[in-house]
């Protein structure tokens, strides 16, 4: 099981790496998480840079992909190059996009019809590339799922947990990285806001 999570140039830091963490609280056999990148290494909108842990090509060949956030998101949706490679299929693929990710979905033609969570910034242009904004932090329809707010990337993580390795699997990952004192009050509000969109 190999989840890739697009970071870009300019990416945000919570975005990319709360997914990872989460994620990588699962541990079985074969269960791979990576920062997938255009280049060899990115830097954040803060300056703090990481190296690929895999390249898009990689990620179009993932079983699950999340597309992360970034202040150059809006550039990356407008550079035919970078676009072209990627190639996500919803009908082999579970595929997340956190804030302005979703911008690069509806780009993509992968939102379809279908109304999407995204950042209070980012909400006009994917409007204006045709989709409807939900006022909540996460939604999902058959193996697409978008959220909105740098925390919400919790969701898309317990989403792809919960999908690919059980309900339990998702809310140990949360029990793990939930503050002390509130686990189960956590754990219990995160479930909550995934569990009416799993099969």
């Amino acid at each position: 099981m190999h989840i890739a999570i697009l970071t870009f140039e300019g990416f945000n830091e919570l975005d990319s790496l709360i997914a990872l963490g989460v994620l990588n609280r699962v541990k079985q056999p074969g269960w791979r998480v990576t920062l997938s990148c255009p280049t060899p290494s990115v830097t954040s909108m803060n300056g703090v840079t990481v190296r690929a842990q895999s390249t898009l090509a990689e990620a179009c060949a993932a079983d699950a992909v999340i597309i992360g956030s970034g202040i150059q998101t809006r550039d990356i949706a407008n550079t035919p190059e970078i676009m072209a490679k990627l190639r996500l299929d919803p009908a082999r693929q579970l595929i997340g996009a956190q804030c302005s990710g979703t911008l690069l979905l509806a780009k993509l033609g992968l939102l379809g019809s279908v109304p999407a969570c995204t950042d209070l910034i980012t909400k006009p242009w994917v409007q204006e590339a045709g989709i409807e904004i939900l006022d909540q932090p996460f939604y999902a329809q058959g193996n697409v799922a978008t959220a909105g707010g740098c925390f919400a990337s919790q969701y898309l993580a317990a989403w792809i947990i919960a999908r690919t390795e059980g309900e339990e699997a998702a809310k140990s990952a949360l029990h793990y990285v939930a503050p002390v004192g509130e686990k189960e009050e956590y754990v219990s509000r995160a479930m909550k806001n995934i569990a009416s969109y799993l099969p």
